[in-house]
């Protein structure tokens, strides 16, 4: 079965900073825009980034932007999302996603496999 796994998550002061990691079972991520999402309990899942198959193009949620940035290492076979500032709105379940395609959007809707999530918390 392709899923993916995350890891990274944690407990994290607010201006902190963590390094989230999405990495494949069963597949290769190099033909795969990834994105990641997340979900705060009570609130609908969101996105938050994506990046292209060639590492290339990025894209970021505006409550993000300038904060976070999304990189893969294709060699490695894994995309990283480091999280700086960190904010206590910024706590929940993140979860990277796979769409096979260059490109993607932060329309969960479009995407092929899922990670099970990881917690985030953002709290002094």
């Amino acid at each position: 079965q392709l899923q993916l796994v995350e890891s990274g998550g944690g407990l994290v002061q607010p201006g902190g900073s963590l390094r989230l990691s999405c990495a494949p079972s069963g597949f290769t991520l190099y033909k795969y825009a990834i994105g990641w999402f997340r979900q705060a309990p009570g609130k609908e899942r969101e996105g938050v980034s994506w990046i292209s198959s060639g590492g290339d193009i990025t894209n970021y949620a505006d409550s993000v932007k300038c904060r976070f940035t999304i990189s893969r290492d294709n060699a490695k076979n894994t995309v990283y999302l480091q999280m700086n500032s960190q904010k206590p709105e910024d706590t929940a379940v993140y979860y990277c996603a796979a769409r096979r395609a260059v490109i993607a959007t932060l329309n969960l809707n479009q995407y092929n496999y899922w990670g099970q999530g990881t917690q985030v918390t953002v709290s002094s």
